[in-house]
Parts: C-alpha cells; sequence; structure tokens
C-alpha cells in the first residue's frame, strides 16, 4: 500500500505546530520528523511532546530522519538517536551512508561503514526499529551498484533503503534502480527538481517521471510511504499543491 505524508525539514524555518497543521489542512497522513532542527537527537522530551501533538492531529510519524553518518566520529550517538525515534513513536530510523562517494571510498572506508550498519543495526533491532539508508550522492549509496552491496553485506532484515530520484536526466537508469531496490524501500521522498542544477520546480511539472515511479511502486508487496520535499521556495501554498498533485495521482 503507498502512504503519503511529508518531510518536515522541508520546512525547517517552522515550528513543529506550524508543520503539523499544514500537513493537517490536506489529506496527507504522516510526516518524517528531522533531527536536526525539529527533534534534535536526544531531546527525549522535545520528541515526545512532537509526538503527542502528532497523534492528536490524526497523523502518524512516519520515520526519524537522523543526521547519523555511518563511520563519522562527528555523528551524534547512536543511542541518543534510537531512543528518540523510539520517544516519537516510529520505526523507521533514516541514516547516511557515510560522508564519501563510492568513487573516493578506497575498501578500508567502505568496510568501516560496513561495520558501523552491522553495529547499529543490531543495536536497532533490540528496540524494534529498522534503519534505512538515504539514497543520496556523496555517501556510498550514491551509484544503485554501490547501494546494493552496501545492504548486500550487512544482509539483516532490519536494514533498508529510502529512495529519491538520483541527479541524473537518465530516466531508464532511475526506474532500473527503483525496481532493483525495491523490495528494500521502504519511503520515498517526491519532489521535482532539475537534475543538474537541483532548481525545484512545483510537482505537477514532474507528471511524467512520478506516475512511472508510482506504478512501479504499485508492484511491491511491501508498504511504502511517500513523502514531500524540497518544495518550490519552501512556500506554504506551493506545498498544498503539492500535495494536491500527489494525492490526484494516487487517486488515478
Amino acid at each position: 500500500m503507498l502512504t503519503t505524508g511529508l518531510v518536515s525539514v522541508t520546512f525547517r524555518k517552522l515550528s513543529p505546530q506550524r508543520v503539523i497543521e499544514l500537513v493537517k489542512s490536506t489529506h496527507l497522513t504522516s510526516i518524517e520528523w528531522g533531527g536536526d532542527i525539529h527533534v534534535p537527537h536526544g531531546d527525549l522530551k522535545q520528541a515526545e511532546q512532537v509526538a503527542q501533538h502528532t497523534r492528536d492531529s490524526g497523523l502518524s510519524v512516519s520515520a526519524y530522519g537522523s543526521y547519523y553518518r555511518l563511520a563519522e566520529a562527528e555523528s551524534p550517538e547512536i543511542e541518543a538517536v534510537l531512543d528518540t525515534a523510539k520517544a516519537l513513536g516510529t520505526s523507521q530510523v533514516r541514516v547516511w551512508a557515510g560522508r564519501r562517494g563510492s568513487a573516493n571510498a578506497d575498501d578500508t572506508y567502505r568496510q568501516a561503514v560496513i561495520e558501523d550498519a552491522r553495529r547499529i543495526v543490531d543495536l536497532a533491532e533490540k528496540q524494534n526499529l529498522t534503519i534505512s539508508l538515504e539514497y543520496h550522492q556523496n555517501t556510498l549509496t550514491d551509484t544503485l551498484a554501490s547501494a546494493v552491496n552496501l545492504l548486500n553485506a550487512v544482509n539483516h532484515p532490519n536494514f533498508k533503503m529510502f529512495w529519491q530520484p538520483p541527479h541524473t536526466p537518465d530516466m531508464a537508469l532511475k526506474l532500473s534502480g527503483l525496481e532493483t531496490l525495491l523490495s528494500s524501500i521502504t519511503s520515498v521522498h517526491v519532489f521535482h527538481w532539475h537534475p543538474e542544477t537541483r532548481d525545484r520546480y512545483p510537482l505537477a511539472q514532474g507528471e511524467t517521471d512520478w506516475k512511472q515511479y508510482i506504478d512501479m511502486l504499485r508492484t511491491s508487496p511491501n508498504d511504502h510511504v511517500l513523502s514531500l520535499e524540497f518544495v518550490a521556495d519552501e512556500d506554504e501554498d506551493n506545498f498544498l499543491r503539492d500535495a494536491q498533485t500527489l494525492q490526484s495521482w494516487l487517486r488515478q
């Protein structure tokens, strides 16, 4: 089943309460709360309050978007990240696959990322949490081959992937990547921007691409959350229009 939501970091300048109000005004059903501004790592009181406000508004918490980077010393303490996710009442924790792209990562660095992933997934499993990798450039998920290699090396049922369209105009490549990763994907970040300049556009302009992604996601036996992100100009009205667009696609 496909459900919808918002990634809270789309509106970093807004309070959690305003983010909740915006999502409630649409027919989106969930929020992925970010760990940098709205629900800082380790602030359990804030997490509990945000979780309660979210539930009271009839919404769910789809994930905790942490800023933990595998094998990077400056990452927040993973115990604080996991405890915050539990306080939010979600089972999904998003992390980043290091800070180096696959072309710049030697075997030693890749192995360090794999070992740290195994460590934090074991910790997450004890709290019934799943660790999901951001599919992103300048990390070890910047290519399909590197992402698959990392998933296979860790080889744990609680180690999954988020997905978003990679920075390439090659639609065939994006679709093949989505198809290959489909069984491992938990959430999808939904936006439309120029693949090279990253200029943000109304989601409706990405209809041709997104309808193909959605058609493929519908073939999956798993549940997936489609969460809006990167709204043009970080504008509330643009978000409302994008929410209507996404919902109209899912009704078709």
